[in-house]
């Protein structure tokens, strides 16, 4: 009788071929592509060149500062640039390098206006804010638990938080409608989330943490001192971990007063708040792939630490960002004001020019967008209809970023990138304008005035409220994408 390895017997079946992949591995390469990723890569196969490719896409979905290159450029030719000692090119503490984190810790304590000088032992520094979100949500939470978070809000955070930890977003929906104890739309309430935390009990959701950002993306406000410290308090009762999204902490282009986490003198929960920053927003630098998280929490820094091996930064990367943090007179005299400065023109040129084309936008302060009020040119107050006018003004070669990728709960809004040239957002603008004229809808009529009195509304009459309930906006959420 033969040894193993002879044929099958006749009419057996063959068995079938171990699978690729493994459960978890099948799990996130099926995870879908989010409306941001969508846009973005459509945007990569044909970006707009003035020269090259005059009618490739124009892009004011992307979130990232194109307007202080020249500043940056100009420093990195500096001699205190050109350092290229062995050690640099060696192994180093994969937290970050001990100067590197001193730099960043005395840097956030002033910028920051941090209450005290903030401790370089409680820094860790990664490739940017998305390894934050996913090694935090790997080491708090476990898979199927949730998060709070205010919607509209970054829909990246989705992918970044379940890739790793698995864990699930509970939103707090926010509206337009002004109600008697709001004073403008789409305004945070403690009790907003009170109800939601108590919806994911009933669903049987253990809440782990809250994340806020501040300023927000995609709102462009900024959090009153007294609503983050109540909820900061909300947390604390309820012992959920905090996590502070303060990526664009310094680019708040108005007089409107900025209140970091780390200013605040009694945190109620100091061991389970968590701030996270990075340079791609405030230094225009989102593709140095650099953020820093401060936690005062021994266990969980010990916990992130372990990860951050798969996160590290270059050595010679960390070392330039030592010396723009370290040189203040630049700092404080050059890039900021200039950046403010252009921040705000930028922002108002694109304001003025949706304005003259009958679309008004939340007033805002900080971020480099702002969240416009398209619902009156959609055929009807769906997400579908929504969609349907992401792509057609895709189709004229223009990408905004629709609502339906913030978790927005009523079609229309749409938020749009001003931190880029001015030729570009005319020209953007004159695509925009071009396609509205063409495109037939239905406008709506039931406007409210709270809502409108609070938009940064042109003379025109261009305000407009959906017609959906709460409720019905609900459901149509059951359609977006999850990762």
């Amino acid at each position: 009788m033969s040894g193993g390895g002879g044929a099958l017997p006749a009419g057996a079946a063959a068995a079938p071929p171990a699978p690729a992949l493994s459960a978890r591995g099948a799990r996130i390469a099926g995870g879908a592509r989010g409306l941001l990723d969508a846009g973005f890569a459509l945007y990569l196969g044909d970006p707009f060149d003035r020269e090259l490719n005059p009618q490739g896409i124009l892009n004011l979905g992307t979130s990232e500062n194109k307007l202080c290159f020249d500043l940056i450029e100009e420093r990195l030719t500096r001699p205190d640039m050109n350092y290229l000692e062995p050690d640099l090119f060696q192994y180093s503490d994969t937290r970050g390098t001990r100067s590197f984190r001193e730099e960043i810790a005395k840097f956030l304590t002033d910028y920051a206006r941090a209450a005290k000088a903030l401790n370089p032992e409680h820094v860790t520094v990664m490739n940017g804010c998305c390894s934050v979100f996913a090694t935090l949500s790997t080491v708090l939470c476990d898979p199927g638990d949730g998060y709070l978070i205010p919607a509209p809000y970054y829909g990246g955070i989705n992918s970044k938080t379940w890739l790793y930890g698995g864990i699930q977003p509970v939103h707090v929906p926010l509206f337009s409608e002004v109600t008697d104890e709001e004073s403008h739309p789409f305004q945070l309430t403690v009790e907003k989330l009170e109800d939601a935390l108590q919806r994911a009990k009933k669903q049987g959701i253990r809440v782990r943490a809250l994340i806020l950002i501040n300023p927000h993306n995609p709102l462009g406000d900024i959090y009153p001192a007294q609503l983050l410290k109540e909820c900061l308090e909300f947390a604390h009762r309820y012992e959920l971990h905090v996590i502070m999204d303060e990526i664009y902490m310094l680019s708040v282009y108005d007089d409107t007063t900025f209140t970091s986490v780390l200013s605040l003198d009694c945190l109620p929960d100091p061991e389970r708040t968590h701030f996270m920053w990075g340079f791609s927003k405030d230094f225009g630098m989102s593709g140095i792939r650099v953020a820093v998280l401060y936690t005062r929490n021994h266990d969980i820094q010990k916990a992130v630490n372990q990860l951050a091996v798969f996160h590290s930064c270059p050595g010679p990367v960390q070392h330039v960002l030592s010396q723009f943090l370290r040189d203040r007179d630049w700092l404080d005299n050059v890039f900021f004001p200039t950046n403010k400065k252009r921040l705000k023109e930028a922002q108002n040129i694109l304001v003025a020019g949706l304005a003259d084309v009958g679309i008004p936008v939340l007033k805002s302060s900080g971020g480099l967008y702002v969240w416009a009020d398209f619902r009156k040119f959609l055929r009807s107050q769906t997400f579908e209809a929504e969609l349907e006018l992401w792509q057609k003004l895709l189709d004229k070669k223009l990408l905004i970023s629709p609502g339906k990728a913030f978790y927005c709960y009523e079609p229309g809004w749409f938020r749009l990138v001003f931190s880029d040239s001015v030729d570009k957002i005319y020209l953007s603008i004159q695509r925009l304008e071009q396609m509205l004229h063409s495109y037939t809808a239905e406008p709506v009529t039931n406007s409210t005035s709270s809502t409108a009195d609070a938009l940064c509304n042109p003379e025109k009459d261009c305000s407009s409220k959906p017609s959906n309930t709460p409720g019905e906006d609900v459901s149509q959420l059951e359609n977006i994408i999850v990762y």
